[in-house]
């Protein structure tokens, strides 16, 4: 079959950054509320796409982007600028705003963004219970979220970019239909998502403060999917995961690599913890390795139809 190349790039010595999620599990907390925030703006101001595909953000040479949002005849964007640690809001009449990122409650970040867009006459509404979090609290009554170290921040933000990028060489090699590759401001994870073209049986829900109804059109087709995730209170560590849905038999016990590659059967997907690829000789090497391995088990076991969906790249 036609697989993505897997090239021999990135040292001990490139840019993929030490992620610690001890040492910034209070950052990441926080971080990923305000992402909720400036999430749901763009949930709120963006036509609904298939499986939800109008909410993420996406990695940019700096941080985060919302990507142009509309706002009447107007259109406005809203990036997380995580090299001068400030979150900006433009919009096509010119205006330019921003807002530091510093330590600071949940519900004062939320209090002055949604005073700053009330300024530029974007008068918008978000619902503002979190997301995909157990016991979230209200993002205007959160003072309890409040921490923000620059230097840990910007290692995320790193680590995003280096991940971003071999997710985006290991989507090329599928034509079928498939994800871009973006940010899921309600699980905080980097994710791509192939799909084989099927149906698929009806998803079960039951994911915290996120209506049925959205899970189930988001896995309304047999996907395969793959991402960065950078840890949590269940696997504190930074990990790379891939899983199928529905998960074809067998598909646990596939020989997915590299070698530290395992079946975690809580979460039902393959695992490899981030520090496996950023120490390795060729990081891009291990991280495809384990995304095109973790991939053809699942079309393999599913019985997709691999000859149609996939392409040989060109050198």
């Amino acid at each position: 079959m036609a697989h993505a190349d897997l090239p021999d790039s990135g040292t001990n010595s490139s840019p993929w950054p030490a992620l610690d999620y001890a040492a910034w599990k209070d950052t990441c907390a926080t971080l990923h509320l305000w992402t909720q925030i400036v999430g749901k703006i763009r949930l709120t101001q963006t036509p609904w796409l298939n499986h939800s595909w109008h909410v993420p953000l996406y990695v940019t040479a700096r941080g985060l982007t919302t990507s142009p949002m509309p706002f009447g005849a107007r259109t406005f964007q809203i990036d997380f600028d995580l090299i001068d640690h400030r979150l900006l809001i433009e919009t096509s009449d010119g205006a330019v705003t921003t807002l530091p990122l510093k330590p600071r409650p949940v519900a004062d970040f939320y209090r002055d963004l949604m005073a700053q867009l009330a300024a530029l006459g974007l008068d918008v509404r978000i619902h503002t219970t979190p997301n995909e979090i157990v016991d979230g609290i209200p993002f205007e009554q959160d003072q309890q979220h409040a921490s923000y170290d620059a230097a840990q921040a910007h290692n995320f933000w790193l680590a995003l970019v280096q991940s971003d990028r071999v997710l985006k060489q290991f989507r090329a090699g599928f034509i079928g239909k498939c994800s871009p590759v973006h940010f899921f401001w309600g699980s905080f994870d980097l994710a791509v998502t192939r799909f084989s073209g099927r149906t698929a049986p009806q998803h079960p829900g039951g994911v915290p403060h996120c209506p049925d109804w959205v899970m189930r059109e988001a896995y309304s087709h047999e996907v395969s999917s793959c991402g960065f995730w950078p840890g949590g209170e269940m696997l504190p560590e930074p990990l790379f995961y891939a899983y199928a849905y529905p998960e074809p038999p067998g598909f646990n016990a596939a020989a997915v690599r590299p070698a530290g590659a395992r079946y975690n059967p809580d979460l039902h997907e393959f695992i490899l913890p981030y520090d496996e690829v950023r120490r390795a000789d060729a990081p891009d090497t291990r991280l495809l390795e384990f995304l095109q391995s973790s991939y053809d088990a699942a079309a393999n076991l599913g019985t997709w139809d691999r000859a149609a969906l996939e392409r040989t790249l060109p050198a």
